[in-house]
């Protein structure tokens, strides 16, 4: 199970390539996850072009002519950007001297196979307009699981838990407190006026004793 669960009937090779990616993801393979973005980009990229491949050898190639032929639309343009950018990420991921741990970069790569893909289905194979809605699901990539809640009920389940983790924090400050009870203070205030009265009533027994002396 995972994002690009649309693409399976459509296209099971490509399907399988960007599944791979999001398998690395998860197991935190971050460098081969990009690596695997590009590959399902120049594979994608080759189903576009079709019979308008003549002698192109290389992805820059493929690029070039996808761009050459094309309408210069705002949905075609960022069609061909997000390739772009898979392509050169792949290559900086593949050609870098030092291991890419970089997950920010790999889930970029990602979202973006992701937004190519709607629009391969969409715009290249005339599928369903209603996967433009979807959005791509980073619990889903995590979790390899679906999760059916609404927008709205993952939202009020946010606030439930907001609200849980506040009462708790506010619990235990109160714990932390110390408490002065009222019956203590009494009983603390009448033993000093115990302690006065018995040194005031010392003070003039002496005093009175002294006198009688003189």
């Amino acid at each position: 199970m995972g994002n690009f669960k649309f693409l399976k009937d459509t296209d099971k090779n490509l399907y399988d390539i960007i599944s791979e990616a999001e398998k690395l993801y998860r197991d935190e393979y971050f460098e081969q996850c990009i690596s695997q973005t590009r590959r399902y980009a120049e594979n994608l990229c080759k189903n576009v072009l079709g019979d308008k491949r003549t002698t192109e050898r290389t992805f820059d190639d493929m690029l070039a002519t996808l761009k050459d032929n094309a309408t210069h639309s705002k949905q075609e343009k960022e069609f061909i950007d997000d390739l772009y950018f898979l392509k050169r990420e792949g290559n900086n991921s593949v050609h870098s001297n030092k291991v890419q741990k970089d997950g920010i970069i790999a889930l970029e790569c990602l979202q973006r196979a992701f937004e190519v893909s709607i629009n391969y289905i969409v715009y290249h194979k005339k599928g369903n307009s209603n996967i433009l809605k979807r959005q791509y699901d980073i619990d889903l990539l995590i979790t390899g699981k679906e999760n059916k809640k609404t927008l709205k009920e993952k939202y009020e389940t946010g606030q439930k838990l907001s609200k849980q983790k506040e009462k708790s924090k506010h619990k235990n400050k109160n714990k932390n407190k110390k408490i002065n009870y009222p019956h203590k203070e009494k009983s603390q205030l009448f033993k000093f006026f115990l302690i006065v009265s018995f040194f005031i009533s010392t003070v003039l027994a002496l005093t009175i004793y002294i006198l009688n002396l003189v």
